[in-house]
């Protein structure tokens, strides 16, 4: 069976974990994540290379010691060193290291001491308030940890779009090379660009709906079928995925997609709709007082038949998209092709592994005009931000590059941190000179919401600052947002013209599809930005695309769809 680069990636992540939790050599845990990181995001096939016997260790960050554990996995579909782990500390721990306030340190403790090694146990114990108990522990680290567990548990029966979309394009792609199959779509919340899926949704058209349920179980990740059936056929794939498989004839195609997109709110209303007029509406059709089918067959005459312009399946969450689609108000949204540079990345300067050369290289590749480098300042170590000696040295190596090309641009910029009073963790004397100047909240999450919202508005009310990024500081499934007043923050960014980051790294999403669509309607402008610390983690912008659709946003909206005379402009104003 094939190994995907994210799943070799997902050997070392949970190497990294077990070292971490044995506590031994911290630089180990780190190598093992970077190993991860760098596997998971390299643009060609690593089983291939390794079966091609080319050289791992010209990947960055790969030694020869890991290069052998890659080797292994892919010819053995193991690791040694992981399965060493797994005989010492029971599974359910590496559960436990992602929740907020648990390092390996107390995870061994809680283990030790009460005999923890599941999330269950772990959130009974917090419920019976044992944990308070416990030396080094207390009564709100106990409740953080409560906390933590129900996310986690609620994150199980999800998953990424990110960790999702390998699975879905690569089982559309089995099942069109079937004969019988004329067309496979994955539709559901991964169709709407939810940022998180329960489960896959396929919908086939095909004539032939026997053979094609016997070719979609023979799927090589398939690793267990529930039900199977002529029209509806589920199974489980080896990542623990479920995939419902609709199958519907071409006359129905349409209405079956349309069921099956969703969102159920918007299909419960499609509904009564129908029942209005008389007819009655479900996955095989619309149907008039005397039996016909007026559906039309496809999902524009679908809406059609309903007096509706086309929906967009983004749109489809009953948040207004009815009265616009009745009114032919509905946005012309945003698409990747209307993106002309890139506003926010990193390279070695901070906490990139990229040179400022690679990184526009890349994105001249993409076809980009611009892009902006915005390394970090330095507040946290960790983050090995910019000096101002940095930020002179590298201003030098970017004027280099644009003298010596014509036909593309980098612009100046920095993330700089918003300290817990407010202030910039930057000297205004630098930030008067960069073109672009994004800031952002990396530390104090668990300040007060009036705290927080009063830091972030002194933050965007400094006069060199361009952007808000990643607004909410939530981590998908990881972290909460902070509390915030997000509509303060708005009226002041609308007061202070500041524009709204849309971080399309996958685990961030930030600012959320609601809230985007609230600041939309506020008449702020947005930036959709990569958030790159590699070159090619500059892909992440689709998926910043895809959440700036379900915010309703246009081109006009977005000002990295500027042309750079343009947006030179609107920094400047």
């Amino acid at each position: 069976m094939s190994l995907s680069n994210s799943e070799i990636a997902k050997y070392f992540e949970k190497l990294a974990q077990y070292v971490e939790l044995a506590e031994e050599n911290p630089f180990k845990v780190r190598a093992y994540e970077n190993a991860a990181h760098i596997i998971a995001t390299y643009p060609h096939s690593i089983e291939e290379m390794v079966h091609a016997g080319e050289n791992l260790t010209k990947l960055p960050h790969i030694g020869e010691k890991i290069s052998k554990k890659i080797e292994e996995i892919v010819m053995t579909g193991r690791m040694s060193a992981l399965e060493k782990y797994k005989k010492k500390f029971p599974k359910g721990l590496l559960e436990m290291l992602a929740i907020p306030g648990l390092g390996s340190k107390r995870v061994r403790e809680l283990y030790e001491m009460l005999g923890i090694d599941t999330l269950d146990a772990l959130r009974e114990t917090a419920q019976q308030h044992i944990i308070r108990k416990l030396p080094g522990f207390s009564k709100k680290l106990e409740s953080r940890i409560l906390e933590g567990v129900m996310m986690r548990k609620q994150e199980g029966r999800r998953f990424l779009y990110v960790d999702a979309e390998p699975y879905a394009e690569d089982l559309v792609a089995y099942m069109e090379c079937s004969t019988e199959v004329k067309k496979a779509i994955i539709a559901g919340s991964y169709r709407r660009q939810k940022e998180t899926v329960g489960d896959l949704d396929m919908v086939v058209v095909t004539t032939s709906p026997k053979e094609v349920s016997k070719y979609f179980v023979a799927y090589e990740k398939c690793k267990g079928i529930i039900v199977q059936g002529e029209s509806r056929t589920t199974v489980v794939l080896e990542n623990d995925l479920q995939v419902d498989l609709k199958t519907a004839r071409p006359s129905d195609y349409g209405s079956t997609l349309d069921y099956f997109t969703g969102s159920r709110a918007h299909t419960l209303t499609l509904r009564k709709m129908a029942k209005e007029r008389g007819w009655k509406v479900n996955e095989y059709g619309i149907f008039d007082k005397n039996g016909v089918d007026v559906s039309g067959g496809t999902e524009n005459s679908f809406y059609k038949a309903f007096g509706l312009d086309y929906i967009e399946p983004e749109l489809r969450e009953m948040r207004g998209e009815f009265e616009a689609a009745k009114n032919h108000t509905l946005p012309k949204l945003i698409k990747l092709k209307h993106i002309r540079g890139d506003l926010h990345m990193h390279t070695h300067y901070s906490d990139g592994i990229n040179s400022v050369a690679e990184m526009a290289d890349a994105a001249r590749a993409k076809g980009y005009e611009y892009i902006v480098i915005s390394d970090h300042s330095y507040h946290i170590p960790l983050l090995h931000g910019m000096t101002p000696p940095k930020v002179y040295q590298q201003f030098e190596e970017i004027d280099a590059y644009n003298k010596s090309h014509s036909d593309f641009t980098i612009l100046k910029g920095m993330e700089v941190d918003i300290l817990e009073d407010g202030s910039l963790a930057m000297e205004d004397e630098i930030l008067r000179q960069l073109d672009m100047v994004i800031v952002s909240v990396h530390d104090h999450f668990n300040l007060n919401k009036k705290a927080q919202t009063k830091r972030i508005i002194k933050a965007i009310s400094n006069p060199y600052v361009h952007i808000l990024g990643h607004p909410t500081g939530r981590l998908i499934g990881k972290r909460s947002a902070y509390e915030v007043d997000m509509e303060k923050i708005f009226d002041a960014a609308y007061e202070y013209g500041t524009v709204m980051e849309i971080d399309a790294q996958p685990k961030r999403l930030d600012l959320n599809d609601i809230y985007t669509k609230v600041a939309r309607d506020k008449g702020l402008k947005f930036s959709i930005d990569s958030d790159a610390h590699r070159t090619n983690c500059l892909d992440f912008m689709k998926y910043g695309v895809y959440q700036a659709r379900r915010g309703w946003l246009e081109k006009s909206d977005v000002i990295n769809t500027y042309s750079l005379k343009k947006l030179k402009k609107f920094l400047k104003r």
